[in-house]
């Protein structure tokens, strides 16, 4: 049925449903009762018919929003003849069952037939209205179209509210999707703005789309009504040689501030679509003392903040939040904002506070550029043409040669009495290859048309994110881009001051997320140095485990602050502490020896002539774990030891743990050795210590009470093949010792230790292993199916008790 073609006159007396009268504005119509009433004086069938409009104030219900469902369909059309009311009377109708789907813009049906066989568009409904009788209570709603009524019975009046609502909702949000998509003057734009977030905040629809729909049908309009006049304006100026774009220039600022306190009840419960993450992000540069800015959006970052688990899926969050942090950073007591920001933690600085750091708006200082100080070029012949960018006022910048603004400026060359080399060239950061993400948009025309000329400094990812092609030149910050490198450095040094937020932040730093650029830029590094001073002096292995690198071939901050390394900028103070921890941890491997031994044996060394106990002791566990091969490096690394008091001294001990271990390893002894129930590391050091165990094979530890500190004796032993620790506390430290030292180890079992596969995952090294216990231990399927594929010669495996039993 075709619902848009309408009917051609009123036909004789009223009908009970339809008067040309009736259709007025929704909120303006009466009751159809006084109507019916008023103009025609008949009653509908037996019983009076009512019509109400439920108002969410009022009821007091809620309704989820309605996408789909099954409901009884009747179409009455407008009746012309005394024939046609009869057959149209309530007695004759035929109610046809129908699975309509609600679309953005109209009803439709599952099966296009009888009423249903054309889709009932929005635009063509009149009027929505709530219908029900007394005698007969068939829940209904009416829809009005030009050519007659669509009727829809409910099972019950909950649902036919349900429905009632979800339509009026549809239409509405139809209605207003069309009249912003083109928008010609901005105080009606802002009316119907404020007419939409005010439908939605009072519907009594309970859906994550009642409060997210209108926040994008306002996003797409700022999106494109932007895209539009950027365009417009770029026709314009081309023509005059300016290529200035201001992104939404058609509004002025008051119009910014309006439409953000329009929408901000939405933004209470919901994040801000992209686009207009934009449109914030713009706010908070060009004013970023606005109250609007530190009444409005501090709730909504905290809430973003609170949240939000992931800014990769939402970089435009994380922008804005950038953005947000920058413009607290604005005020006059803008550090110190700051910090209250992030001591906060979970709830943000009072708005008072922010209040109070914040004084009379002022207009956005002028475009500061970046300094590239090129070396000394040779010089240039004496009319060579640089193409730079006409700026709309660039600073610094040597007046051109002529008169009419062209694209390039002639510089001479320096006469020969003046031997000074060209002043140093002035770009806006635009001009560099920016990797920026926010302007990836508009990257490509930016290249194109010259700089933007942009109405805001160069924040830090514009200073820092310089191409390749320029990656010769020192940069000098503008005062403002400095600032903002405070700012950010500021922020990481706080996070890094919490106990409980820094394996976080270890973690998220561990894959270096900045470029060379920046890591090369001297002040970078060193306020990011406290950071990486915490990690160092952390004993949690998760938090300094994460200076080294996240894979082998890629250099970590252990390298970057390492003697040489491009952050360091001590005489190795941070290294030592560095290297401290780590030995002291888990890493007291064969490969973080040979690691230092290939690159830092030099730091190391001269460490330790000046006395550094922790480098002393590297060299040394050098020499026991023969990690040198070369005998001069070896002579040098003596000569080291000796030339002070701490290095002699923890020399000579290692000559006398030297020759005790000759004697222990000299062949000889038992080949099998149990050591008695409730023994303990000290006394199987004592009792390896007494004689020659060159010949042992078999050492059974099981039910003893030794621990992982075990290991360093255990590893004496050369010719170990088949080890028991059943029912000890031999964890995940020892056995990775084990898997450096014992490559012949055949036989293992670690029955009921604590051992996990932290240190289960070392054992991939020892190759000769063939039976292995595992059995009641914290061993996990993925950790079990990783030690079968790296262990060929595994054959008698015991996992019972475990997750991969």
């Amino acid at each position: 049925m075709d619902f848009n073609s309408g009917s051609g006159g009123g036909g004789g007396g009223g009908s009970e449903l339809h008067n040309n009268q009736f259709y007025q504005c929704e909120e303006n119509k009466p009751l159809l009762g006084e109507m019916s009433e008023g103009n025609n004086n008949t009653k509908l069938g037996a019983g009076p018919c009512k019509r109400s409009l439920l108002h969410c104030s009022s009821s007091g219900m809620r309704y989820k929003l309605l996408h789909e469902g099954d409901i009884q369909v009747c179409v009455v059309k407008h009746p012309r003849t005394f024939l046609s009311k009869i057959l149209t009377s309530k007695f004759l109708r035929r109610w046809e069952p129908h699975h309509l789907t609600l679309t953005d813009s109209s009803l439709t049906s599952a099966t296009p037939t009888g009423y249903m066989e054309a889709s009932l568009s929005y635009s063509s409904i009149e009027d929505l209205q709530l219908l029900s009788w007394d005698n007969a209570p068939k829940y209904c709603v009416q829809l009005s179209f030009p050519g007659g009524t669509v009727l829809l019975q409910a099972a019950n009046s909950y649902l036919r509210d349900q429905w009632f609502h979800s339509l009026q909702w549809k239409k509405k949000i139809y209605k207003y999707r069309k009249v912003l998509n083109n928008p010609s003057r901005w105080d009606v734009v802002l009316k119907e703005i404020r007419a939409l977030v005010d439908m939605a905040l009072t519907s009594p629809l309970q859906d994550e789309s009642i409060h997210q729909a209108p926040l994008h049908i306002i996003s797409t309009l700022l999106a494109e009504s932007s895209l539009v006049f950027q365009n417009t304006l770029m026709s314009h100026t081309v023509a005059r040689g300016d290529v200035f774009i201001h992104a939404n220039s058609n509004l002025s600022t008051q119009d910014h501030e309006n439409i953000i306190v329009a929408i901000a009840p939405l933004l209470e419960n919901n994040h801000p679509p992209p686009d207009l993450c934009e449109f914030f992000c713009k706010h908070c540069r060009e004013r970023p003392r606005s109250m609007v800015v530190i009444e409005v959006f501090t709730p909504v970052v905290q809430r973003i903040l609170k949240h939000n688990m992931d800014f990769g899926k939402c970089p435009r969050l994380r922008l804005f939040t950038q953005e947000y942090i920058l413009a607290l950073n604005e005020l006059n007591a803008g550090m110190e904002v700051v910090k209250k920001f992030v001591h906060s933690r979970d709830n943000s600085p009072s708005l008072k506070e922010i209040r109070n750091g914040c004084q009379q708006q002022n207009d956005r200082k002028p475009p500061m550029p970046l300094r590239l100080l090129r070396p000394e070029p040779p010089t240039p012949p004496p009319t060579t043409l640089l193409p730079l960018t006409v700026n709309p006022s660039p600073p610094q910048l040597p007046p051109p040669a002529t008169s009419n603004p062209a694209p390039s400026i002639p510089i001479s060359s320096p006469t020969p009495s003046l031997p000074l080399s060209p002043p140093p060239s002035v770009v806006n950061s635009s001009e560099i290859l920016v990797e920026l993400e926010r302007n990836n948009n508009s990257a490509n025309a930016k290249r194109k048309t010259g700089p933007s000329g942009g109405d805001s400094e160069p924040n830090l990812i514009d200073c820092l994110l310089v191409s390749p092609a320029v990656n010769t030149l020192s940069i000098q910050l503008p005062a403002q881009a400095d600032r903002v490198l405070g700012c950010f450095a500021l922020i990481l040094k706080m996070l890094s001051d919490y106990d409980d937020w820094r394996p976080a932040l270890a973690s998220l730093l561990q894959p270096i997320p900045f470029p060379k650029e920046a890591l090369a830029h001297a002040k970078f590094t060193k306020e990011l140095k406290y950071v990486i001073q915490r990690f160092a002096e952390d004993p949690r292995q998760e938090v300094h485990s994460c200076l080294l690198s996240v894979r082998s071939g890629k250099d970590g901050w252990f390298q970057l602050y390492s003697p040489g390394g491009v952050a360091c900028d001590d005489d190795g103070e941070l290294f030592a502490s560095m290297v401290h921890i780590l030995m002291g941890s888990c890493y007291k491997t064969k490969k973080f020896l040979l690691s230092l031994a290939e690159n830092k044996l030099g730091p190391c060394m001269l460490l330790a002539l000046r006395g550094n106990q922790t480098m002393v002791e590297i060299l040394c566990l050098m020499l026991e774990y023969n990690i040198i091969d070369n005998k001069d490096t070896q002579l040098q690394i003596i000569s080291t030891l000796e030339s002070t008091q701490v290095g002699l001294r923890m020399y000579e001990q290692l000559c006398d743990r030297q020759r005790e271990l000759k004697e222990l390893q000299r062949k000889g002894g038992p080949t099998r050795l149990t050591l008695p129930s409730k023994s303990t590391d000290a006394d199987l050091a004592r009792l390896l210590s007494s004689g020659s165990f060159g010949n042992l094979e078999n050492l059974s530890l099981a039910f003893t009470n030794v621990t992982s500190a075990c290991a360093e004796q255990l590893i004496k032993l050369p010719s170990l093949k088949q080890l028991n620790l059943w029912s000890t506390q031999f964890g995940d430290a020892g056995l990775r010792l084990l898997s450096e030292h014992l490559a012949c180890l055949q036989v293992l079992n670690l029955c009921e230790t604590p051992v996990t596969d932290a240190g289960l995952l070392a054992l991939s090294s020892m190759k000769s292993l063939c039976s292995l216990n595992m059995n009641s231990t914290k061993l996990t399927a993925d950790t079990y199916e990783d030690l079968k594929a790296k262990l060929p010669n595994l054959k008698d495996v015991d996992v019972r008790y475990t997750e991969a039993w």
